[in-house]
């Protein structure tokens, strides 16, 4: 009787043991997992995925001349390639939400900010193979 006793709290322990491994193998994969995507990318990860917009000089709406040029963070190398394809449509994009502006509007840090994340989602929509993450802004002049 004891050596059946024994057997059975021994398959016991073992099948507990067994179901706590697991559980903690699936907890720290889960969680680990949300630290890399939080993880900030490097210096060159963001300048590999990174396209130039060149000097852009336009009027705005309230008669001003802007001159300003960008830098577009994607988040993959094709979403880089895209990106370069579609220069042309970001010009676009970056002229016609300048002209809507004054220069009031586009005074300050909150207006730069306004217009950078105009930019970004209207990116984001043209864009098949990946996103932008963020939009730098590498010159700005405001005459």
């Amino acid at each position: 009787m004891n050596k059946k006793l024994l057997s059975i709290m021994l398959v016991i322990i073992v099948s507990i043991t067994l179901i706590g491994v697991t559980a903690l193998v699936v907890v720290m994969k889960f969680t680990g997992g949300e630290e890399e995507k939080h993880k900030e990318p490097s210096a060159k990860e963001v300048v590999e995925a990174s396209v130039d917009i060149p000097e852009i000089t336009t009027n705005i709406s309230s008669g001003n001349i802007v001159r300003v040029s960008f830098k577009i963070e994607t988040d993959s190398k094709k979403a880089k390639e895209e990106l370069e394809q579609r220069v042309f449509q970001v010009n676009d994009l970056i002229i016609s939400e300048l002209s809507t502006m004054s220069a009031e509007q586009l005074d300050g840090n909150e207006g730069m900010n306004e217009l950078k994340e105009k930019i970004k989602e209207k990116t984001n929509k043209l864009m098949q193979e990946g996103k932008v993450n963020k939009v730098y802004t590498t010159s700005y002049i405001l005459q």
